[in-house]
């Protein structure tokens, strides 16, 4: 069920396939929003009433597609636990697609705890309530310090259980952020030596986040050049 809470667009989801994994969220049983974040609503200009709304609810829980969302797990490397992983990827978290912005800003949409995706390895991809509402509140504090960070548009409860060394609440974080690519994205690929990967997330990157390089000759770090 496709439901239109706002304009979504899917830019990540139009790079190359390798980027990422499509995957869909695992649909909540009883979802119940715990908090909804009205001043962040309003910038990406989404109507607090849909977001609220049945409608509203289900798209966040999962349980319900927007209109114009292509949801995906992000592929990216790192280090873990301190060692090299070539292969890490969101394990927990599904990205949405993107919104316009009533800034003009472009700016991803992201449930944190939806379930798994082919990069859980051994996880649940789920998420309690207690990290859920440490997110919202660390993430929305360092906003107002002026720290950049991810942002919180909304937390709440699945209605589903989450087992950890006990039975928790399961919860989801709905988290937002000019971007989710990371130094690791770019790893991922590097690793790989797929540099038409490498230069096409630049590319999104740079028309997101530095626009004042888009159409410029050369943009990317002067090391990189070459390849790229």
């Amino acid at each position: 069920m496709s439901i239109d809470i706002a304009p979504f667009l899917h830019q990540y989801a139009d790079l190359p396939t390798g980027c990422y994994s499509f995957v869909a969220p695992r649909p909540a049983s009883r979802p119940r929003l715990v908090r909804v974040n009205h001043d962040l609503a309003h910038t990406l200009g989404i109507d607090i009433g849909t977001l609220t709304g049945n409608a509203g609810v289900s798209v966040l829980s999962g349980n319900a597609t927007a209109a114009g969302s292509r949801p995906l797990a992000m592929a990216y490397a790192g280090h873990q636990f301190g060692g090299w992983v070539p292969s890490l990827g969101d394990g927990r978290a599904i990205l949405l697609g993107e919104i316009r912005g009533q800034d003009g800003l472009v700016y991803d949409i992201q449930l944190k705890g939806s379930g798994r995706t082919p990069y859980s390895r051994n996880g649940d991809g789920l998420a309690a309530i207690g990290p859920v509402l440490r997110e919202y509140i660390v993430s929305e504090a360092m906003h107002a310090l002026g720290v950049p960070t991810t942002r919180s548009l909304a937390a709440l409860t699945t209605g589903d259980p989450v087992f950890r060394e006990r039975t928790l609440p399961g919860a989801i974080l709905v988290r937002v952020a000019r971007s989710h690519i990371r130094v690791g994205t770019f790893q991922y690929f590097l690793a790989r030596d797929q540099i038409n990967e490498i230069r096409a997330i630049a590319d999104l990157q740079i028309s997101r986040k530095y626009i004042g390089l888009t159409g410029r000759k050369g943009p990317y770090h002067k090391h990189l050049e070459a390849d790229i």
